[in-house]
C-alpha cells in the first residue's frame, strides 16, 4: 500500500487547525507517518510551539488591555457627550430667558423713556406757571403792597383774592369807586395773558342776609362776582375769556368765629382757569371722554 494517502489526508483535516494545534497535529502525524523523528527536530517543533503559545498569550493580553482601553475612552467620550448635550440644553434654555428679557427690558425701556418724557412735559408746565405766578406778582406789587390784592395758590390754582370791603358796600353788590379801580387795573394786567381763561368766584361770611334783592348769602355773592366780571370786561378783558361762580358761605379762607375770620371771607377770587390741553396726557383724556 502507498504511504502517501495516509500524509495527504492528515494534511488536509490541518488545514482548519491554528497555528499551535497545527504543529502539535504536524508533530503527531510526522512521528505517526515516519514511525521515527530525530531529537533535534522534535525539540525544535516543540520549541516553535511554546514560542507561539507565549505570542499568543502576549497578544491575547494586549487586545485585552487594548479593549479595556477602548472601553474607557468610550465611556469618557459618552460622558463628555452627554455633558455637552446637557450644557446645549442649558444654553438654550438661557437663551430663551435672554430673548425674554430683553423684549421685557425693551418694553420697560420704551416705558421709561414715556415717563421721562411725561416728567419733562409737567416740568417745564410747572416751570411755566412758576413763571407765571413771578410776572403776576411783579404786575400787580402796588395793588398788593397796598392791601388790595393777595395773590396765592389755592388746589393748585393760581388765584387773585380781593376783599369785598374794598369793592362794595356791607350788604351791598354795586362796586364802588375804589373798586371800579382795582377792577380796571387787575383786568388791564390780566388782559396781557393770552388764550387764558378767569373765573370770577364770589364768596361770603356766614352772617345771614335776607333782603328782597338777596334773599340769602348765594345772591349776594353771585351778584357781586356777576358785577365784577362787567367791570373787568368794561376794562378790556374779552367776556369770552371770562365766567362767574358764587360759593355764597360754604368755601371759607378763615374761621366766622372772629370779626378778622369773617372779613377774610368777605372776597372776590379771581381763578386762572387751568389749560387742559397743554398738561401732559391731554390727547389720551380727550380720547377716554370720547369713549365714554
Amino acid at each position: 500500500m502507498n504511504r502517501a494517502f495516509p500524509r495527504l489526508t492528515a494534511l488536509n483535516a490541518l488545514s482548519a487547525l491554528t497555528a499551535p494545534t497545527l504543529l502539535v497535529g504536524t508533530l503527531a502525524l510526522i512521528v505517526g507517518a515516519t514511525g521515527c523523528v530525530k531529537s533535534s527536530t522534535y525539540n525544535g517543533v516543540k520549541a516553535k510551539l511554546a514560542t507561539c503559545e507565549e505570542d499568543k498569550s502576549a497578544l491575547s493580553s494586549k487586545l485585552d488591555k487594548e479593549k479595556k482601553g477602548r472601553a474607557a475612552d468610550v465611556a469618557k467620550l459618552t460622558t463628555r457627550a452627554e455633558a455637552a448635550e446637557s450644557a446645549k440644553s442649558q444654553l438654550e434654555t438661557d437663551l430663551t430667558a435672554v430673548v425674554k428679557d430683553k423684549a421685557r427690558l425693551e418694553g420697560t425701556a420704551a416705558e421709561l423713556k414715556s415717563a421721562l418724557a411725561d416728567a419733562r412735559a409737567r416740568k417745564q408746565q410747572a416751570e411755566k406757571r412758576v413763571a407765571e405766578y413771578r410776572e403776576l406778582l411783579a404786575k400787580f406789587k402796588e395793588l398788593i403792597d397796598a392791601g388790595k390784592l393777595k395773590v396765592k395758590i389755592v388746589d393748585g390754582r393760581m388765584v387773585l383774592a380781593l376783599p369785598t370791603d374794598v369793592l362794595f358796600g356791607s350788604g351791598s353788590a354795586k362796586l364802588s369807586d375804589a373798586g371800579k379801580q382795582a377792577v380796571g387795573e387787575i383786568a388791564q394786567v390780566l388782559a396781557t395773558i393770552p388764550g387764558r381763561r378767569f373765573q370770577i368766584e364770589g364768596h361770603t361770611d356766614n352772617v345771614p342776609i335776607k333782603t328782597r334783592k338777596y334773599p340769602s348769602n348765594w345772591e349776594l355773592a353771585a351778584a357781586r362776582a356777576l358785577n365784577v366780571s362787567e367791570g373787568m370786561r368794561e376794562a378790556g378783558m374779552p367776556g369770552s375769556a371770562l365766567s362767574a361762580a358764587s360759593f355764597g358761605e360754604f368755601r371759607p379762607s378763615g374761621k366766622n368765629d372772629t370779626p378778622a375770620g369773617r372779613e377774610a371771607n368777605r372776597r372776590i377770587e379771581i381763578v386762572l382757569v387751568p389749560d387742559l390741553s397743554s398738561l401732559p396726557g391731554f390727547e389720551e383724556l380727550k380720547s377716554a371722554v370720547g369713549d365714554s
